[in-house]
């Protein structure tokens, strides 16, 4: 189940970052570190509505950002479009919940999301040394449009887009209610 985050989430956020953060750590990814993403980041998020949560077993294991905010870098690319967007922050997977298609199902909820909203195209980043985010990405059809360098980062961040399918959109639903 995908929810909306609330505040009380933040405390459990932070500690699945925390795990994060040691494994990137462990593959010298310096993406995220003690003064990103943290709980200021998160509680914005909520204000703004734009953080989610997905549940397994009644604890948190993934969430993501949807959004219309890009970062500045992203300026320095060709971009398919520039008109009516949204963007995948944030996306994490708990370390506890990996290999059950968590990962799979946020941004099955980010398209389903972008469409409801009538925004049929999706921006994203992320670090280049972050290779599962990247091959996630790549299986759900995003391309490569060119890297970035983001300050106080050594290694380039990769940007992907992808152009929604309505009607891939609409097989899914039918899928899920044949289910």
């Amino acid at each position: 189940m995908i929810r909306h985050a609330v505040k009380n989430d933040v405390k459990n956020i932070i500690k699945i970052i925390d795990k994060i953060i040691v494994e990137m750590d462990s593959y010298e990814n310096n993406q995220w570190d003690k003064d990103y993403p943290r709980e200021k980041h998160f509680l914005n998020d909520i204000e703004k509505n734009s953080l989610f949560i997905c549940e397994r077993e009644g604890k948190i294991a993934g969430f993501l950002c949807v959004n219309r905010l890009q970062l500045d870098e992203y300026n320095t690319l060709k971009w398919s479009t520039d008109e009516n967007f949204m963007a995948v922050h944030r996306v994490a997977v708990n370390p506890e919940c990996r290999r059950m298609g968590v990962g799979s199902e946020l941004l099955e909820f980010a398209e389903e999301y972008a469409l409801e909203n009538n925004v049929k195209y999706l921006k994203t980043d992320t670090h280049s040394l972050n290779t599962k985010m990247s091959n996630l990405f790549t299986k759900f059809d995003y391309d490569l449009v060119g890297e970035i360098k983001i300050p106080g980062k050594e290694k380039p961040f990769y940007c992907y887009e992808k152009e929604l399918d309505e009607s891939e959109f609409e097989s899914r639903i039918d899928f899920r209610r044949e289910a």
